[in-house]
């Protein structure tokens, strides 16, 4: 039988200056990353709205449409996380903070604001993921607000900053003329090395491999310069395509002689570019002659995919998580006890006897699958109160369950769990106790019941070691017969069980007789969990190592006559 692996799936969302994009991607077993769906919107949410003045009510309403197509088409993906941030347009809006909360009320999207910084650190994860460079590598990346330029490897980054001379900043300050004027052509030249001189002086004193391009703008200015050099061929594929420094040199000479007509006309441009192409074939190339730059080499990854990246990377024990245990509850309970540093092979051991024990007597308490659920969960988390001190370690393990961030869960579902972890040992439940003061009839039948078999599956794995291998029970003239298969002394097992037989005797009413007998593998009736979680080869718990995970139907033991 073929089982499908589960895999995660992110979606990341750039909330630019000129325009918004989003991925969705699978995460690979190997924390690589394929993309499944990708989108873009150009929204020009920074235009007339930089320097610290209003995004305008169009541009947000533009952005927030966008956004809103992006969310549904994410979910649509069933991504297990949306990464959403905000770069210079919003960080430097007087009313960016208001438009995040707008974002958050229309689409349901936390979009969270980053620095330049932080921006340019993480578009060189990006670029330095999608091209193979082993040295130190220059990063540009253009947006509408700000120009990110890093110096680093895939290792360690050196230099980062953020400049405040994107496309859009540059075009309103100044083109006030179509064509450009050779004096506003000059003055802008002019801030742009102002901005950048000192910065770009070290990074060439420091010395770098090749200048690696990435964002919208460099990729079409790329492409244009490419297609005018082939005779008005476009290139089918920009990934990883070097562009000469002379090419760009070129097309700036030929774009600040055009109007925007004749540039619309341009091989392989977006018409959408086209104001903006002017401000962008002057920077690039401006800052390829800074950095006495011979070619650039073309990224198509950027913002959005080093925030997939950076999460991956400080997320990997999570996604793992995620690729062995795709239902939320069960994760969720899984990072709970690993937090708490439980004792993993003891508590599967106890959960899969206490399954075993609620399977044989079904027809006895009459629960269902909900609370078998219940009990599999406080038996991986009955322990893990030690975490805090072994002394009244269950009054322990009650608070971190009550605490302990729980997703997935009814509020009485996390109540129902913290208090079966609560009388795994000692005292049994009573409507009188602390946190059973709203517990119904129905539901405290199912604590007294769960939590006997807990406190007896706890006694059987009492040294530790595993030895209890099968479990029969068998009813005859209103008793129980628990007949139990160790592989070894299990003296010490049977010994605890029988001292809190009590309880489960009061729970089912009826009398119940623990015997130990020979463990014969053949035929030694299997101890199991539920649902996706461990099932061994041989079908016998012990083996601490799951070997095969197989759906619930088919080892769930009906009772035997």
């Amino acid at each position: 039988m073929l089982f499908q692996l589960y895999v995660v799936r992110l979606a990341a969302i750039d909330i630019g200056t000129n325009s918004v994009h989003m991925i969705v991607v699978r995460v690979r077993p190997d924390f690589s990353f394929e993309i499944v769906d990708r989108e873009k919107e150009m929204v020009r949410l920074g235009a007339g709205g930089l320097d610290g003045k209003k995004l305008t009510p169009e541009a947000m309403g533009a952005a927030l449409l966008a956004l809103k197509k992006f969310a549904r088409l994410a979910q649509s993906h069933q991504v297990d996380e949306i990464l959403a941030v905000a770069t210079s347009a919003t960080r430097e809006a007087e009313n960016g903070g208001a438009f995040l909360r707008a974002i958050e009320r229309r689409t349901g999207l936390r979009a969270r604001i980053i620095t330049g910084t932080e921006e340019a650190r993480l578009i060189h994860l990006a670029a330095v993921y999608g091209v193979d460079t082993p040295k130190p590598a220059v990063v540009i990346d253009i947006g509408g607000g700000s120009v990110e330029v890093t110096l680093g490897s895939k290792s360690d980054i050196e230099f980062a900053r953020s400049f405040k001379i994107g496309v859009i900043r540059l075009t309103e300050r100044f083109v006030d003329s179509d064509p450009i004027s050779s004096r506003d052509e000059r003055k802008m030249t002019k801030f742009i090395r102002e901005q950048v001189d000192r910065y770009i002086e070290q990074i060439v004193d420091k010395g770098y491999d090749r200048v690696i391009g990435t964002s919208g703008t460099i990729l079409s200015l790329g492409t244009v310069a490419t297609a005018v050099d082939r005779d008005g061929a476009v290139p089918q594929e920009v990934r990883n395509l070097r562009v000469p420094a002379k090419s760009i040199r070129r097309l700036r000479k030929t774009a600040v002689e055009m109007d925007l007509e004749e540039r619309m006309r341009l091989p392989g441009l977006d018409p959408r570019r086209a104001d903006l192409m002017v401000a962008g074939s002057v920077l690039l190339d401006t800052l390829l002659k800074e950095l006495d730059a011979e070619e650039i080499t073309l990224c198509d990854l950027a913002l959005r995919e080093g925030v997939l990246l950076d999460y991956i990377h400080k997320h990997r024990t999570h996604i793992a998580q995620v690729d062995q245990y795709p239902d939320v509850r069960r994760r969720s309970v899984i990072e709970l006890a690993e937090r708490c540093a439980w004792e993993a092979d003891h508590s599967r051991q106890v959960a899969a006897l206490a399954l075993t024990l609620f399977d044989y007597t079904r027809r006895i308490h009459e629960l269902g699958d909900r609370e078998r659920e219940w009990l599999e969960y406080a038996s991986f988390l009955h322990d893990i109160g030690n975490h805090i001190s072994y002394l009244k370690h269950h009054r322990h393990s009650y608070y971190l369950v009550k605490h302990g961030d729980l997703r997935g869960f009814e509020p009485e579902e996390i109540d129902v769990i913290a208090l079966l972890t609560r009388y795994h040992r000692r005292a049994t439940p009573t409507p009188e106790h602390p946190g059973m003061e709203h517990v119904g009839k129905k539901q405290l039948h199912a604590i007294e019941v769960l939590a006997a078999f807990l406190r007896l599956a706890e006694t059987l794995d009492r040294s530790r070691h595993g030895v209890i291998r099968g479990i029969e029970v068998r009813e005859r003239l209103g008793e129980l017969r628990i007949n139990v298969q160790a592989l070894g002394d299990a003296e010490l097992e049977v010994w605890a069980a029988h001292k809190q037989v009590a309880a489960l005797e009061e729970a089912l009413d009826r009398k119940v007789r623990i015997e130990k007998v020979p463990y014969r593998k053949a035929s030694a009736p299997s101890l199991a969990l539920s649902n996706n979680t461990m099932v061994v080869t041989d079908r016998v718990v012990g083996d601490r190592q799951p070997k095969l995970q197989l759906p619930r139907q088919g080892y769930a033991r009906k009772r035997q006559r």
